[in-house]
């Protein structure tokens, strides 16, 4: 069931490669568990009993409680599709709860950081590559998109006259965002100049479509010239951009539909930057302080 499951979800939920084999490693782990411990009960017949005992297990073992609560997510998920396919009339998963874990605010680039070097000619080639690369880092900042996004983005999903771009995001829904007209119009330059023509947007020189550890790389190099915090990823682009919405006084849930977020629990933590800048500049500013 473990194996229709992670199908499931790879088709009709399109999580990303990454959460796929996160997802298998914690219930394949979850069940070489229940066989260890429990005469080989399977996770059909588990009940909450089971599911508490290994999350304690895992505890015990020195899981940290980010790493246990990943793995109550794909339990819970696992658990949804067994009640939904009609393989269990009651999901044990109900009561189970996730740990307590501190409160990590998103890392971002400072403002003045990222947009000095955006419209600077030093950090990268004068050439089809260097011009790819510099768009891509554009655009994960200035729309806020997902890795997997903009590799799936394709010209049909660019809208010059209203500049905006279509993006398919997770649970296959549909999202417009917004693109100021100077990196739309570089896009369309960008894409017509391409010596191979594809359907999509962002490719190799060979023509071929993207992959996520090139993307990474490219993300990677140009953050490590502007800025030293620890992690250079294509997500950090993404909190930068909804931290500098935040910063500028953009309503929650107007950054909770444009990051494709589910919920607005999951947007909540840029207030905090907020919350941390406007101290910063009473701090600084105030006379009594």
């Amino acid at each position: 069931m473990v194996n229709k499951f992670i199908n499931y979800i790879e088709s009709e939920k399109r999580y990303s490669k990454h959460t796929l084999k996160s997802y298998a490693n914690d219930l394949n782990q979850y069940q070489l568990y229940l066989q260890a411990n429990y005469d080989n009960t399977s996770t059909i017949g588990a009940t909450f009993h089971h599911l508490r005992n290994f999350t304690v297990h895992l505890l015990e073992e020195g899981s940290s409680p980010s790493t246990v609560n990943r793995k109550i997510s794909a339990l819970k998920s696992y658990y949804k599709y067994l009640l939904k396919t009609g393989k269990i009339d009651i999901n044990p998963t109900l009561k189970l709860t996730a740990r307590k874990t501190p409160k990590k605010l998103p890392l971002f680039v400072k403002e003045q950081n990222i947009n000095n070097a955006l419209n600077s000619n030093n950090y990268f080639p004068n050439d089809e590559t260097g011009t790819r690369d510099k768009l891509i880092v554009e655009l994960f900042y200035v729309t806020g998109i997902r890795k997997s996004e903009l590799i799936d983005l394709k010209v049909a999903s660019l809208n010059k006259a209203n500049s905006n771009i279509s993006v398919l995001g997770k649970g296959n829904k549909i999202r417009l965002i917004p693109v100021i007209p100077k990196i739309s119009n570089a896009l369309y330059t960008y894409i017509n100049a391409k010596e191979v023509q594809s359907s999509y947007i962002f490719t190799t020189i060979k023509g071929k479509k993207l992959y996520p550890k090139l993307v990474y790389n490219i993300v990677h190099k140009f953050l490590s010239q502007i800025t030293t915090i620890p992690k250079k990823s294509p997500h950090i682009l993404r909190h930068t951009f909804a931290t500098h919405l935040s910063n500028n006084g953009a309503e929650l849930n107007a950054i909770k539909e444009l990051l494709g977020h589910a919920s607005l629990a999951a947007t909540q933590v840029y207030t905090h930057n907020t919350i941390d800048r406007l101290k910063e500049i009473h701090k600084q500013a105030h006379p009594g302080s």
